[in-house]
């Protein structure tokens, strides 16, 4: 019979409570130096793969790994141009967008006192402030350009997370007493991450490109920049697409008229059904999935710790916690609490909370 615990159930539980707290702190304090390195760390993720496929066709390393950081260095050179071209534009047309937003306001306030419904324009100005949408549309995108102020770094990090990648599983055979076990584990876990990340980025690629195209069709304003916060919302199930949809949907009834705002409304509508209802489950299987509740919880979370860019990394990074978790028997009910909704093979009907 082995000793007694040093610490009994509760005791454990407020210490592992407060190690999180502590952690966390340290994460917030520390964001304007995390969040490029986790940013890297997601970029050298969605380029392993390409790097991989360069090396199994017979390109040497150098070259696999020069080609791959020339395809990251364009694409992240122009999408900061496109970015900061159109959040100038942006900035500098706010305020006028938002004058015209007042003016719809004192419009539908008309209207209510023309059926019998008398509200104070001050109070309806206070709780429906579309304008506010607006800026905060822009302070996503800000945010993202700030953190892509530091893109040389990034990307340093990023050749070096490829490289040592390569001796990384030589190490770990060396390091770890049951080698075999335990790289088997991390393949699994760093193979799916692989594929979600993959599977993931050309789909919410293929969404913004879509809506840049629906938008730039209807002749609303900086496309690209709405294009751009969808494609980096569409990580974010079900809560992303509306988030995205807002900001274009109200510019559109600024801009142009009420018919275009429907239009704007119903092409996102009609994208993020097929790309994430139909599309993206069938590819990637029912396994990778998290439940709405989950996704709602780490978009605050994350944001409120790193700022704009935690909330695009915030499923990412939830995904990949889910996915190691998954990956151990011991940890493996907690990915299944993460996951979504179990249907029973035998009733075909999904449990609800009152099962």
């Amino acid at each position: 019979m082995g000793p007694p615990p040093l610490f009994g159930p509760a005791t454990r539980f407020l210490i592992a409570a407060a190690a999180f707290i502590v952690v966390v702190a340290g994460l917030r304090a520390a964001s304007s130096l995390v969040t490029p390195f986790l940013l890297a760390v997601f970029i050298a993720v969605v380029a392993t793969p390409p790097l991989r496929t360069l090396r199994s066709r017979g390109a040497p390393n150098w070259a696999a790994m020069l080609l791959v950081v020339l395809a990251i260095a364009g694409l992240g050179s122009v999408l900061a141009i496109l970015v900061a071209g159109s959040l100038d534009g942006f900035k500098a047309s706010l305020p006028e967008y938002q004058d015209r937003l007042k003016l719809l306001v004192d419009d539908l306030a008309r209207w209510l006192d023309g059926v019998g419904l008398h509200t104070s324009r001050e109070a309806l100005q206070t709780y429906i402030d579309p304008a506010r949408v607006l800026g905060m549309a822009g302070d996503l995108v800000s945010g993202l350009s700030g953190v892509l102020a530091n893109a040389f770094l990034i990307l340093l990090t990023v050749v070096f997370m490829l490289l040592e990648a390569a001796g990384l599983p030589a190490k770990l055979r060396a390091a770890l007493t049951s080698p075999e076990t335990s790289t088997e584990r991390m393949h699994v876990v760093l193979d799916s991450i692989n594929r979600y990340m993959g599977i993931k980025s050309l789909t919410s690629l293929g969404t913004g490109l879509i809506l840049w195209a629906w938008l730039t069709i209807l002749g609303v304003d900086y496309a690209v920049l709405w294009a751009l916060i969808a494609f980096l919302l569409n990580f974010v199930p079900t809560i992303g697409s509306i988030l995205a949809a807002v900001p274009a949907v109200l510019l559109a009834l600024v801009q142009i008229d009420l018919q275009s705002a429907l239009l704007v409304a119903v092409g996102y509508l009609v994208v993020n059904t097929l790309v994430g209802s139909i599309l993206e489950p069938k590819i990637m299987g029912y396994g990778l999935g998290l439940s709405t509740l989950v996704v709602f919880v780490s978009l605050v979370f994350w944001g409120w710790v790193l700022g704009p860019v935690g909330m695009f990394l915030s499923v990412p990074l939830t995904m990949s916690l889910k996915i190691a978790l998954d990956a151990n028997p011991q940890t493996r009910p907690i990915a299944v609490m993460l996951g979504p909704e179990i249907r029973e093979p035998h009733r075909n009907r999904t449990i609800g909370p009152l099962d």
